[in-house]
């Protein structure tokens, strides 16, 4: 019998396990912004399946383990299945694959047959025909309520939106992103001057989730169906089951295969460890099932998972390859991030020359010297990184990686500042690689806005001379930029246009547009309402900076620092003399219903992102603080509301739910969907195909 301290140490892990499961399950079902790959999460899960089952007494009742999936996000309204829409068992190993047939073997009374699929990397959607017609989809959510997503499965051009036979059946599959489409999105998102999707499975989730459905169809998802949950009970094998959706209609993964030893699975499993690369969509595994469907029956399934099925799930894909260099580029802070040059190696469908060292600290951790065999994946199956050094391999001639003391770019000064991860190039707006991070983020949606100014514009602007600083783009003519490689008098024209409307943007936009470390969008926010000029704000010592809330010493220091520079001064004094606005207009046109407000959001808003809800009050002339002082006004309190409600309740601070924040600014968020009426009915007035 464990002793009271193994026991104590036992159940302290099992607690941070499930705290962490807990977290990366929200972040990849919820938030579709997963932090480590799939093997980690299934690492996690294993070591805590491996102490409940050694010490079954400290079992946890919310323990993951028996859950399926994630909490299903309330804005797009729920749906509860009559049967719950379980996940799978994991397997490892081609090992643990041939365990789970030996496994069902011997429940079989006769030849036992598997069928192998791959395992599609997506959203797991349920969809429901009535008379051959779709009239509704579902996310698995949490395996007993899902989301409402029939309006934008219908805009998925895969989903017949009328099977071939008017069946009454309900179906289960799978929305992904091809890897060709998905690359073409972040081509058109790195143009618009927009963060790129982090993989193909976050873009199809985030697709499907949307309130517009109309961002749904822009996005061009496609759809596998694998599996009739309901409505064909005469169908007595899974194979059947296939063969059947797709007369239909119904899309279906046509590499699938009938194995009926033991051999052909591992055969399976030795193919696509080689062949998966040559997709043109992710799969992250195969699945096996059993094909009999009353063997399936007998077998059954626990709390979470068929047992009658099983998922092989692939490891994260390396490579080993040379180290050819060790580059530095500089961002617009000034940051040197160090990427390694390569041999080329296939990693993961794609040819792989550069990969990610990402700090001054993990190239020291790591130890990468020009000349060594490295290791690399693709963190997050997307982004290609050295994790290890294979040392056997290291050439005797080999020196550490040090970092220069002048810039790569400008020769300017690089320093590395005390508790700072970065070595930085201090010659700001005098190096061109800052000047033209600087220009890209000056003219960013979140800063001032400037419609047309992407990459490309940026790069050509700079490669004629026409711009040195941000103030230069407002002393661009038509002339000069008709002269531009693929600029027309109609793209020309535009530009100016949006050159010339963001002088009015209020002074909150321009403090963030200047790039001043540390001081991003809401921070801008905080000193724009505080300062309400410009140059009050320049004026500002260190001391009356860290005296508002929200604004820390290192802040402070860098605010100070930045207009203190005589190069910034001069840009300033140049966006002065061009008419650009120093204030911060409060707006009047939308009512200024927050006037005057300090807001303060907690929980989770169900129709309103945070950063929409915090644009709200800002727009209406509210000031939104990140946390409860005696100085806030209200309180907006979303679903799961903790500590800052207990707060404000103890100082009288008047609160109010979403609802009534909505109907106080105004109106409701787009796609929004009537109340009391399905997504189906709204998206079959206007039916596809009709």
């Amino acid at each position: 019998m464990a002793s009271e301290h193994v026991r104590s140490q036992v159940q302290q892990r099992m607690r941070e396990l499930i705290q962490a499961i807990a977290e990366h399950s929200r972040r990849y079902y919820e938030l579709d912004e997963p932090v480590i790959s799939d093997a980690e999460y299934d690492v996690l899960v294993g070591e805590l399946q491996a102490l409940e089952r050694d010490y079954p007494a400290l079992a946890e009742a919310d323990s993951p383990t028996s859950k399926v999936g994630g909490q299903p996000s309330t804005a797009l309204g729920a749906v509860v299945f009559e049967r719950p829409v379980l996940s799978l068992i994991n397997a490892h190993s081609r090992v643990e694959a041939e365990e789970f047939w030996r496994r069902v073997e011997l429940e079989s009374s006769g030849p036992l047959t598997v069928v192998a699929e791959l395992k599609i990397d997506g959203l797991s959607i349920v969809a429901n025909y009535r008379r051959g017609i779709l009239w509704r989809a579902a996310t698995r959510g949490n395996g007993l309520v899902g989301e409402n997503v029939t309006a934008n499965v219908l805009m998925i051009d895969a989903v017949p939106t009328r099977l071939s036979r008017p069946v009454d059946v309900e179906v289960r599959g799978e929305v992904y992103l091809s890897r060709s489409r998905f690359e073409q999105l972040n081509r058109d998102r790195i143009e618009q001057n927009l963060a790129p999707f982090a993989n193909p499975r976050n873009a199809a989730a985030g697709s499907l989730r949307q309130l517009d459905p109309e961002v749904t169809k822009s996005r061009q998802p496609s759809a596998f169906f694998y599996e009739i949950r309901a409505g064909m009970e005469e169908i007595r094998e899974h194979h059947a089951a296939l063969e059947q959706m797709a007369g239909w209609g119904l899309p279906v993964e046509n590499h699938w295969k009938l194995c009926r030893s033991v051999d052909a699975l591992a055969e399976y499993v030795e193919k696509w460890h080689e062949r998966r690369d040559s997709l043109d969509f992710d799969t992250d595994g195969l699945v096996f099932k059993v094909d009999q469907m009353a063997l399936q029956q007998r077998l059954g399934a626990t709390q979470k998972a068929p047992r009658w099925a099983v998922a092989y799930k692939f490891l994260p894909q390396e490579a080993l390859t040379v180290v050819r260099a060790i580059r530095l580029t500089v961002g617009r802070t000034g940051a040197l991030t160090p990427t390694a040059e390569l041999d080329p190696v296939r990693l993961a469908g794609t040819q792989v020359q550069r990969a990610s060292l990402h700090n001054a600290d993990i190239v020291q951790e790591l130890d990468v010297r020009v000349g060594d065999s490295v290791y690399v994946r693709k963190a997050g199956e997307i982004i290609p990184e050295v994790v290890r050094v294979e040392v056997r391999l290291r050439p005797s001639d080999t020196e550490p990686f040090r970092y220069p003391d002048r810039c790569p770019v400008c020769g300017g000064t690089v320093l590395r500042l005390e508790g700072e991860k970065a070595y930085r190039c201090v010659a700001g707006m005098g190096c061109p690689a800052q000047r033209r991070e600087a220009l890209l983020h000056f003219g960013s949606r979140a800063a001032m806005d400037i419609e047309g100014l992407g990459e490309r514009t940026v790069d050509l602007l700079l490669d004629q001379q026409l711009v040195g600083t941000v103030a230069d783009l407002y002393r661009l003519d038509r002339e000069q930029l008709q002269s531009l490689p693929r600029f027309g008098e109609l793209s020309a024209q535009n530009l100016l246009r949006a050159i010339e409307g963001s002088k009015t943007r209020p002074l909150s936009r321009l403090v963030h547009g200047l790039g001043i470390r540390l001081v991003g969008e809401k921070v801008a926010t905080v000193l724009a309402a505080h300062f309400k000029q410009l140059d009050a704000l320049m004026r500002a010592s260190r001391e009356e900076l860290e005296a508002i809330e929200e604004i820390g010493p290192g802040i402070a220091q860098a605010v100070t620092v930045f207009f203190g520079q005589s190069s910034s001064v001069a840009v300033i004094d140049d966006l002065r003399e061009l008419g650009l606005n120093f204030t911060e207009t409060p707006r009047q046109e939308v009512g200024s219903v927050f006037s005057g407000e300090v807001v303060v959001l907690t929980g989770t808003l169900a129709r309103l992102t945070r950063t929409e809800a915090e644009a709200v009050v800002v727009k209406q002339g509210g000031r939104v603080a990140s946390s409860v002082s005696s100085q806030t006004t209200l309180l907006v309190a979303g679903e799961r509301a903790g500590s800052k409600l207990t707060k404000a309740r103890q100082l009288g601070i008047r609160i109010i739910d979403e609802e009534e924040f909505l109907q106080r600014a105004g109106g409701t968020s787009k796609g929004q969907a009537v109340p009391g009426e399905t997504g189906a009915e709204t998206a079959m007035k206007g039916e596809r195909g009709s």
